[in-house]
């Protein structure tokens, strides 16, 4: 088992975002790379909402499968990993895909969720502009190959 000095070394090395929130979604763990993707620093994160990073219009669906989650102790997406967009401190949009693993307290009860979050935002504008742009070549082919 990796002393608690190595777990905080790999919470602040790792590139990816790493945070737990506790049964009612309060935030308890927020790395260094959660910081620079989100804009907000740990002291700020800690203890507030997840509605931080979640888009107003999500946040209804998130808290509906959050607490069903927490009430029943399984989450369908188990190892999946999703991806949805997500608000920075400033405002604008990201595009993230992250895992989740549910938290269990002594006596086996859900206490909490850590995830592992990743930016994909660029990586997703590209795949948009790629499909764009093949469309528009599909468009062109088309319009060439058209009896006259």
């Amino acid at each position: 088992m990796p002393s608690p000095i190595d777990l905080k070394q790999l919470m602040e090395a790792v590139g990816d975002a790493v945070m737990v929130a506790d049964a009612s979604g309060a935030i308890t763990l927020w790395n260094p790379a959660a910081e620079r993707m989100f804009g907000y620093t740990q002291s700020e994160a800690l203890g507030q909402s997840l509605d931080i990073i979640i888009p107003q219009r999500q946040q209804q669906r998130h808290w509906d499968g959050y607490h069903k989650t927490m009430q029943t102790g399984q989450t369908r997406y188990g190892s999946d990993v999703l991806r949805v967009p997500a608000v920075h401190k400033d405002g604008h949009t990201l595009s993230i895909a992250f895992t989740v693993a549910l938290l269990h307290s002594a006596d086996q009860k859900v206490s909490g969720i850590a995830a592992v979050v990743r930016d994909e935002t660029s990586r997703f504008a590209e795949e948009r502009n790629l499909r764009k742009r093949l469309m528009e070549l599909e468009s062109q082919l088309a319009t060439q190959d058209a009896p006259s």
